[in-house]
């Protein structure tokens, strides 16, 4: 569960940062506020000063800048409020917040462990399950699984091979050339398929090893239109690689690819 932590300590940070510069705009806004009345479907802007006065003094749209700083005064007092009642909450929940349940069955020796089935399960196990299960390769040529991965494995080519062995050292679960349902019923199969373990996300990865070769270009764009159709969007859940015969794949920017977002 050190995501939930990494997750609100960002928060705070960002909210401290934001509060920050609201307490400082306090010092520019004028005397007043802003008061709004909408007449015939039209808003209308009006500045109160005197404690005494509902009303106030109609704004026309010439003074558009008082109307502004005035609006901008009235989010300043509502946003310090909320975001002051968020930080002491979330700096509370920090101060409260102990190991997670998960880490009962974490802690147990071995030999307990293997007499027990967990409510939740842990990171280990997840990976552990998901990797373990079985499936019905892509049938197309196999013959041409002449590289070897660290993992025992055949893949098409070298830098294919390069990929999952990285995946196998950063201790990313992955399935090969698993089968995916596309939005049109037909089987795809992405070279990678990964999951997020700490976010429970399946997440997709892409070779293209022939970027150079017209053909091959036309049909990954087609590739990716499918893919967006089925709701498979790069930056989302679905990452790619690429290369050419003059450009090899980018090894080092693979791997900081990947430890970015998974490790």
């Amino acid at each position: 569960m050190a995501n939930i932590i990494e997750f609100v300590s960002s928060r705070i940070s960002q909210l401290k940062r934001a509060v920050k510069q609201a307490e400082k705009a306090q010092s520019s806004f004028p005397e007043g506020r802003l008061r709004t009345s909408r007449t015939g479907g039209r808003l209308r802007f009006y500045e109160v000063t005197d404690k005494g006065d509902t009303n106030g003094k109609y704004l026309h749209k010439e003074e558009l800048a008082t109307i502004r700083i005035l609006a901008q005064k009235d989010y300043n007092k509502h946003f310090l409020k909320a975001a002051r009642s968020e930080l002491e909450m979330l700096e509370k929940f920090l101060l409260k917040y102990t190991d997670p349940a998960e880490d009962i069955y974490n802690n147990l020796v071995p030999e307990k462990k293997n007499l027990v089935t967990p409510y939740i399960l842990p990171d280990d196990l997840i990976a552990k399950e998901w990797q373990s299960k079985t499936f019905r390769p892509n049938p197309y040529k196999p013959e041409n699984k002449t590289s070897d991965t660290k993992r025992g494995e055949k893949v098409r080519s070298k830098s294919e091979a390069f990929i999952a062995d990285t995946l196998y050292e950063f201790g990313i679960p992955y399935r090969y050339e698993y089968p995916v349902r596309m939005v049109n019923g037909e089987l795809r199969y992405p070279d990678f398929t990964l999951l997020k373990v700490r976010t429970r996300e399946v997440i997709y990865l892409e070779h293209f090893g022939k970027m150079g070769d017209e053909g091959y270009r036309r049909d990954t764009m087609e590739k990716m239109d499918l893919y967006r159709a089925s709701g498979i969007y790069p930056g989302k859940n679905l990452i790619f690689t690429y290369e050419t015969e003059d450009h090899p794949l980018d090894i080092g920017g693979m791997r900081k690819m990947l430890h970015e977002i998974f490790c």
